[in-house]
């Protein structure tokens, strides 16, 4: 048996012995491959000449496998078991359903975006590999055109060529300030944010976009910066702080809500200031003309369907009057 002639053994031939070793019938072999039995008895005729050898003989019983018939009809189980398999893989990365997808976002992106939309891929797609990091948009960005990351959740940072990507949606992102429940103002009514300069404050270095928001809010208000500041992108330090301290710490809408909706957690609340601070507004971000996978394109098409669904339930509200 020459491996030229065992290699023009196709999966018609092996699916014809499969089943008539399953079948012990030539007929019932080719009734259950909708094909007519001399079409099966020529197709076996062609079987041994490729290989050199009866692969079945005929007795009273039925077809019975000779030794050879055995070996081909137990490795033809594999092989073709293996060519569904892959069938089925191709079929599933063609409709999104499973492969790897990396992608980054800012904090609150992430939590108010990329969780919930994971969530609903994930019941489609339950073998999918996802890879979701968290971190500032200059970390974000320099992943993103390393090739690290398929999109982002992101902004682009000053001095960044923007032309080089294709930008979509524009994600609105509220602060929340952060205190423990027995923090001395955690109940007051309309605070003025001039009256938290003396309190020791934890957030994200200087140049951070929430960092530059509040401090926009003090000086929109003719207030000094607060100068007890402990600078941290770590939210466990944060949380840390504000539990065992007056300390104030300002975070994303979307993580406040979380850290707040159990107050045994960790007892924190959200003052209630008398003016919003409201960030710059992030984007979805791609480099422009790159190709994402069916996996990663039901993934961005999740985000930003959640994204519309929300700028227009913004644009309903009414004002409260």
């Amino acid at each position: 048996m020459s491996d030229s002639l065992i290699h023009r053994l196709l999966p018609r031939h092996l699916g014809l012995i499969r089943s008539i070793a399953d079948k012990g019938q030539i007929s019932l072999a080719a009734n259950a491959l909708a094909i007519t039995q001399p079409a099966a008895s020529r197709m076996l005729a062609e079987i041994e000449r490729m290989v050199g050898s009866p692969v079945f003989i005929r007795t009273p019983k039925g077809m019975e496998p000779t030794p050879v018939g055995s070996v081909l009809a137990r490795r033809a189980h594999t092989v073709l078991e293996e060519i569904r398999e892959t069938a089925r893989e191709v079929e599933a990365i063609k409709k999104g359903h499973t492969g790897v997808i990396r992608l980054g976002a800012v904090t609150g992106g992430a939590v108010g975006y990329v969780v919930p939309a994971m969530r609903v891929l994930k019941e489609e797609a339950e073998d999918a590999d996802f890879h979701v990091d968290v971190a500032p948009s200059d970390a974000l960005i320099a992943d993103l055109l390393s090739g690290h990351h398929d999109f982002v959740l992101g902004r682009v940072p000053w001095g960044t060529d923007a032309r080089q990507f294709a930008l979509t949606g524009a994600f609105a992102e509220d602060v929340d300030l952060l205190v423990h429940r027995s923090h001395p103002l955690a109940n007051a009514e309309l605070l003025p944010i001039t009256d938290l300069v003396h309190f020791p404050w934890v957030m994200q270095a200087a140049g951070a976009p929430v960092r530059r928001a509040v401090e926009a809010a003090f000086i929109s208000q003719s207030a000094p910066i607060p100068p007890n500041i402990v600078n941290t992108t770590s939210l466990l330090v944060m949380i840390a702080m504000l539990a065992s301290s007056n300390a104030v710490a300002p975070m994303s809408r979307e993580v406040s809500e979380l850290l707040c909706q159990d107050a045994r957690v960790a007892g924190l609340t959200t003052l209630k200031i008398a003016l919003p601070i409201r960030v710059e507004p992030y984007h979805l971000i791609e480099i422009k003309g790159k190709r994402l996978s069916p996996l990663s394109n039901r993934m961005k098409h999740l985000l930003l369907e959640e994204y519309e669904r929300r700028s227009l339930g913004a644009a309903g509200e009414l004002p409260i009057t």
